[in-house]
């Protein structure tokens, strides 16, 4: 049986294409309210404010990241093997035209306060990746895991940088990033 697409879902999914691929403040409620076919009224009843719902997009994005990561990873079989499957589905995605950046150094970039709530959850998202690079690190044996951990963080957040600057270009530099990536851990470990 089919699940029905509520008014929340769709007023959801199209901010989030929206954000995603156009920045947070270049998208208006009324373009969401439009691109959904949903009212205003209804959208401030399900999100009484835009930052509620940016706020809702990062939450999501959060879990599609981390359940997508688990996915690319599963069938690894040690800690180095999970690391450069994951930035090699990187690679795969960063080249694609899917790809419009990330959407946490997104928010950081167009909201930098630090209070502010989106910027707040950008930040915690991208301390969990730091950490889970940190433990791989570890577990992979490198000499010094932190340092690992910060260059594959660095690299992974420049590929993303890369994507929403040069597109899928096969120009990117983005097109040696699993290579690099096994060089990183390689030399590390």
């Amino acid at each position: 049986m089919k699940s029905k697409t509520t008014p929340k879902d769709k007023l959801f999914q199209a901010a989030a294409r929206l954000f995603y691929q156009h920045g947070y403040r270049a998208v208006g409620v009324d373009t969401i309210a439009s691109e959904s076919g949903i009212g205003k009224m209804t959208l401030y009843r399900h999100y009484p404010s835009k930052d509620d719902l940016i706020v809702a997009y990062l939450n999501d994005s959060h879990q599609v990241f981390w359940d997508q990561f688990e996915q690319i990873t599963q069938a690894a079989p040690t800690a180095r093997e999970e690391l450069l499957a994951f930035f090699q589905a990187l690679q795969d995605y960063v080249l694609s035209p899917d790809c419009y950046g990330c959407p946490f150094i997104n928010t950081a970039a167009e909201f930098p306060e630090r209070g502010y709530a989106g910027h707040q959850a950008a930040a915690e998202h991208k301390r969990s990746v730091l950490a889970r690079f940190r433990r791989l690190a570890e577990e992979a044996g490198a000499r010094q895991p932190e340092a690992l951990a910060n260059a594959l963080f660095l690299l992974m957040d420049g590929a993303y940088v890369s994507a929403r600057m040069f597109g899928a270009s096969k120009r990117s530099p983005a097109v040696s990033l699993a290579d690099t990536a096994r060089q990183l851990i390689d030399a590390s470990c």
